[in-house]
């Protein structure tokens, strides 16, 4: 009889310590202990939680943000850092899979990153946002089609997407292509312009995590950021700014791939850990019904072009040196 992976996943609910790297980080490798000591073998982070998502970019004028930009950039996480080592040994300590969601800065620019380390501590994928949404280009920059992938592990194909990324429908049919058993789906908070655009809210944006769920007959972990007292304090500062921005915001959830959620809400402002039990068996049965790069597909009327190569901003190259010929008094002589 085939065995099919069967694991507990957790799924975080928290804020961190804003615009604080190395603070955030022993926030985080304190969820990764408690996760993994409730027996969890992959834990899945909110975007950009490392160090929290920039909402001031939100809040008024590039120039009342700007305040916010020098510490954001210091705070922001870089590969073969100390704080990437220590939430490596986390994960190898704990023998667990991690997601994690973050701020990346490479050279001097940033981008919304999403890492996958692995129980014995290495990295083996960093993918960035393809394209930051509206504002947050005043931020961070492009990913590229090296950023669509999944990776094939000893507990199922894990994949991952940041926030707004769950509403590009050519995105999210690269990712069903590459066989997806398991998604991330990292999201800021939901506590942004509430009342004032639907489009920012958690019904939505939830939705779109299991409708990601049912669509690709996948397990989706969606993990959610949670704006705390201290953010607000530092953000809000007239009260324009007070509508627009308030403390809570949390709506994690485990979504099964027919869409049924697997475990309950916490409250949105409460921090924790979400956890459910993930059995890939259940993912044949759902594309049994409708597999939508498979059995239900239609390539011969619809069908995606997906580049995923990487661009670089220079590309290095030589060629040989052509030997020059002069002719001298009708002599003809080859220069080396």
């Amino acid at each position: 009889m085939t065995k099919h992976p069967s694991f507990k996943a957790a799924v975080v609910q928290a804020a961190p310590v804003f615009l604080d790297l190395q603070a955030t980080v022993d926030k985080a490798i304190a969820l990764i202990d408690e996760a993994a000591a409730s027996g969890a073998k992959l834990i899945a982070f909110p975007e950009t939680w490392i160090p929290g998502y920039p909402f001031w970019i939100w809040l008024a004028s590039p120039a009342w943000g700007m305040q916010f930009v020098q510490r954001y950039h210091d705070n922001s996480l870089q590969s073969g850092s100390i704080q990437e080592q220590q939430i490596c040994s986390a994960a190898k300590r704990n023998s667990i899979y991690i997601l994690m969601g973050h701020s990346e800065k490479i050279g001097a620019s940033l981008y919304m990153a999403q890492w996958l380390i692995t129980p014995e501590g290495e990295v083996i994928v960093r993918r960035r946002k393809l394209k930051p949404t509206h504002v947050e280009r005043a931020i961070f920059g492009d990913g590229d089609g090296s950023d669509l992938l999944v990776q094939d592990t000893d507990i199922g194909h894990i994949g991952a997407l940041c926030c707004w990324e769950h509403l590009q429908p050519l995105t999210k049919y690269a990712m069903y292509s590459m066989h997806e058993q398991i998604h991330v789906a990292s999201w800021p908070s939901f506590s942004l312009y509430n009342n004032v655009a639907y489009a920012l809210g958690s019904e939505l944006n939830m939705a779109a995590s299991q409708v990601y769920a049912a669509e690709g007959q996948c397990f989706v972990l969606a993990a959610c950021g949670v704006v705390s007292q201290e953010m607000v304090d530092l953000l809000v500062d007239t009260p324009d700014k007070a509508q627009l921005l308030r403390t809570g915001g949390g709506y994690s959830m485990i979504f099964a791939p027919d869409g049924s959620p697997l475990c309950k809400h916490l409250p949105e402002h409460e921090e924790g850990i979400l956890y459910a039990d993930i059995n890939l068996s259940l993912i044949s049965i759902a594309k049994s019904v409708a597999d939508p790069v498979g059995h239900y597909a239609r390539p011969d009327v619809t069908r995606l072009m997906l580049n995923r190569n990487g661009t670089n901003c220079v590309e290095t190259f030589s060629t040989p040196m052509q030997p020059m010929t002069v002719t001298v008094e009708g002599v003809e002589t080859q220069l080396k």
